[in-house]
């Protein structure tokens, strides 16, 4: 119930910023044309671009008929946002998708465009992260939702420490690829561990 519930906040943030104003989008294709970016990839995106297309459907948008979606890729790599990002501003999107994606992503898109908009989806605070000013007025050309994913590192931390009371260490596992994220997230976890007496915690990664 709770991911429905995301995904139709998500769409519904998605459909009010397709009313921003038209100055941006002007010399359009006939058929408006949404930018769809995933950090992952295709195969393993399937039931949520099922889940994507339907709650479109329920706002009044039916792709091939009354819009057309371009989607790309990035198949985890944050180096490939900026030329994704590029891709689907040269296809003249009217506004960028980017459900369910580090807000390193979201930056990305952000420096390739300031005129389209942009509808994320993040587990972390976006004012923290730098995505919006504020919750109430987030300025620019950006706006979204949070998943409150960040929030549940206590409550992660207490599971573990009631299922290994004993354990001296708890590692983090981090991707070092986005520094902003990985700040925030070992603060987060480093905050919840003191105010709850837990063992310390050390980051973990890819890196060798």
């Amino acid at each position: 119930m709770a991911s429905y519930i995301e995904r139709r906040k998500f769409l519904a943030t998605l459909g009010d910023a397709a009313a921003w104003p038209r100055a941006a989008r002007a010399q359009q294709p006939a058929m408006p044309v949404i930018g769809f970016l995933g950090f992952g990839a295709l195969d393993t995106s399937v039931l949520y671009l099922a889940a994507f297309r339907k709650d479109l459907n329920e706002i009044g948008f039916v792709e091939g008929q009354n819009v057309a979606i371009e989607y790309r890729w990035a198949e985890g790599r944050y180096d490939r946002m900026p030329e994704l990002a590029a891709d689907l501003i040269r296809r003249r999107v009217v506004i960028i998708a980017i459900p369910g994606s580090p807000p390193t992503v979201v930056r990305a898109v952000q420096a390739a465009t300031s005129a389209i908009p942009i509808v994320f989806g993040v587990g972390d605070d976006p004012v923290k992260v730098g995505l919006v000013a504020s919750l109430s007025r987030p300025g620019g050309h950006a706006t979204g939702i949070n998943f409150f994913t960040a929030e549940l590192v206590a409550k992660r931390l207490a599971l573990l420490h009631e299922l290994v009371p004993g354990a001296s260490r708890i590692g983090v596992l981090v991707n070092p690829a986005d520094p902003a994220r990985v700040e925030s997230v070992l603060g987060d976890a480093q905050t919840a561990a003191i105010s709850s007496r837990q063992p310390v915690l050390l980051p973990a990664s890819g890196q060798r």
